[in-house]
């Protein structure tokens, strides 16, 4: 089986992003630099216990995406239990909306956004009365 257990954000300013995901989602880092050879900051995103993964901010190695361009890669969905207050929240610390919350009937809210390093992420409210 090929079940996710890692993901890495490719960032232009690493404290900029830091600061976007701790601030935003709580999220805290541990240096992993060491193992890595660049710049190279593990995410713990929550828990250990509960469902979901850990990941890493990584240093880009190229050109930033550009605005308008189609997504090449993943994008990570973010669960959350507020979704109007996360999105004040993103906003606020400088994230960008991509595309506007809508239902999954009878299951979720969903939203698209891009963080300040310019890649999108998704945020999901479970919420059996999304319509």
């Amino acid at each position: 089986m090929g079940k996710v257990v890692h993901f890495e954000i490719h960032v232009d300013d690493m404290e900029r992003a830091k600061a976007f995901y701790g601030e935003v989602f709580g999220w805290t880092y541990e240096d992993w630099s060491g193992y890595a050879g660049m710049p190279y900051w593990g995410a713990i995103t929550g828990d250990p216990g509960a469902m979901g993964i850990n990941g890493a901010l990584m240093q880009r190695k190229g050109p930033s995406p550009q605005q308008g361009q189609p997504l090449n890669g993943y994008a990570c969905t973010l669960g959350v239990g507020d979704y109007d207050a996360t999105e004040a929240k993103i906003l606020a610390h400088g994230g960008k909306l991509a595309l506007a919350k809508y239902a999954l009937p009878g299951m979720a809210w969903q939203g698209y956004y891009i963080d300040t390093e310019g890649n999108t992420f998704g945020i999901h409210q479970p919420d059996l009365k999304a319509k």
